[in-house]
């Protein structure tokens, strides 16, 4: 059963605290639109459809607790219209703070854009009231959250038939991955390691690679706590390494493809991911490796042109100097005991040392062999991604 990050039932939020995997599992409540943008902001949750899920099902708890404070005989007896309007306008700032935690990411800004529609839509009924907008937001959240799952469902298992179909000949392979893109990073499942998953099913998976995806370390921390816990056969490496095992490994891994999953993917098909992605999109190439894109459709933004058009995150300069973890206890040359109940930070560079960090780079869509999305994967048509025709 794959690892479950979001915990929800209505008018309760918890998620799991991504800070402290793969040492400890603690999950956190998040009662409001300020606990949804500092779990975001710092990290606790991260991934982009994950961070629209946990932001839309914020504002739903923050209502379910707001509808019992109602007095529905005094409700009655008040002006409507105005504290319809007032509620509207109320939730609409807070889904526009909620976005401006993560401007990169398109999911986010896609769930807000749909959900605004949803609250404006119900403030024009007739019978219009701050309980009908309440009642009609939570039921589109939790229906954001239901699609969510289904839908990464679906694109493991176009992702994994697009791809054995075409292999040059049958067997197992193996493929590479980035970052985190499996149940911690959505609402359940996983895009691109929701892929590996449905390889692994089918058992057509003989071993997947990812990289420990520096600075923040989601890889080795969290994909590689997803597959341990879903028994998958894998190996970490460094991101440096990945040439090297495409090189080396290649041949002997059977190595097919590299999955990766998308913060946004530009009309063109250009597609903005976490640092690093771009230079494994060269090595696939030179190595004749697939390079996938696994990521939902409303991760495609069509009112962004190109890449260039994509505004990359820039995060603290300490995330690249130092570096977090519990310390270890040698026990042997393979083997270290690891000290759980206390995490430290550690610097790694020298003092006064400068540092760039953006969180994302653009890889450009001639760098891409496919878009694995919940309706099937778009490949190039003349050399050019037409994604408008999958809406």
């Amino acid at each position: 059963m794959a690892l479950q990050a979001i915990k929800y039932q209505r008018g309760k939020l918890q998620i799991l605290d991504q800070l402290k995997l793969p040492y400890q599992e603690i999950f956190i409540d998040i009662t409001s639109s300020h606990d949804a943008w500092n779990a975001i902001k710092k990290m606790q949750v991260r991934g982009a459809p994950a961070i629209a899920i946990v932001a839309a099902l914020s504002l739903a708890v923050w209502l379910v607790s707001y509808l019992r404070e109602i007095d529905e005989a005094d409700e009655a007896n008040e002006d409507q219209q105005n504290q319809t309007r007032n509620m509207v306008e109320t939730l609409q700032q807070m889904l526009k703070f909620l976005v401006s935690s993560r401007p990169t990411a398109v999911n986010l800004s896609d769930a807000a854009r749909k959900l605004e529609q949803v609250i404006i839509t119900s403030s024009h009924q007739p019978d219009a009231s701050p309980r009908r907008v309440a009642e009609a937001y939570i039921a589109a959240a939790e229906q954001m959250l239901a699609n969510d799952v289904h839908d990464n469902e679906s694109i493991g298992k176009h992702g994994a038939s697009w791809l054995l179909g075409n292999l040059d000949s049958p067997g197992k392979i193996s493929v590479l991955t980035h970052c985190n893109t499996g149940s911690l990073a959505t609402a359940g499942y996983g895009t691109a390691l929701g892929v590996v998953r449905a390889l692994h099913a089918q058992r057509c998976l003989q071993h997947c690679f990812y990289t420990e995806t520096r600075p923040y370390n989601q890889g080795c921390r969290l994909t590689g706590y997803e597959l341990i816990h879903d028994q998958i056969p894998a190996t970490l490496i460094t991101d440096s390494m990945a040439a090297a095992l495409l090189h080396l490994k290649g041949k002997s891994e059977r190595i097919a493809a590299v999955v990766v999953g998308a913060d946004r993917v530009a009309a063109n098909g250009d597609t903005a991911n976490k640092i690093g992605t771009y230079g494994l999109a060269i090595l696939a190439r030179y190595h004749g490796v697939k390079f996938l894109v696994a990521a939902p459709r409303t991760t495609i933004d069509l009112e962004t042109p190109s890449g260039t058009d994509i505004v990359i995150e820039e995060r603290p300069q300490i995330e690249v100097t130092t570096i977090k973890g519990p310390p270890v206890k040698h026990l042997e040359p393979t083997s270290v005991d690891v000290q759980v109940g206390e995490i430290k930070e550690i610097s790694i560079a020298a003092e006064k040392t400068k540092a760039w960090n953006p969180a994302f780079d653009v890889t450009p869509a001639p760098l891409i062999d496919a878009i694995i999305t919940e309706v099937g994967v778009v490949v190039k048509e003349n050399g050019l991604f037409e994604l408008r025709k999958i809406f």
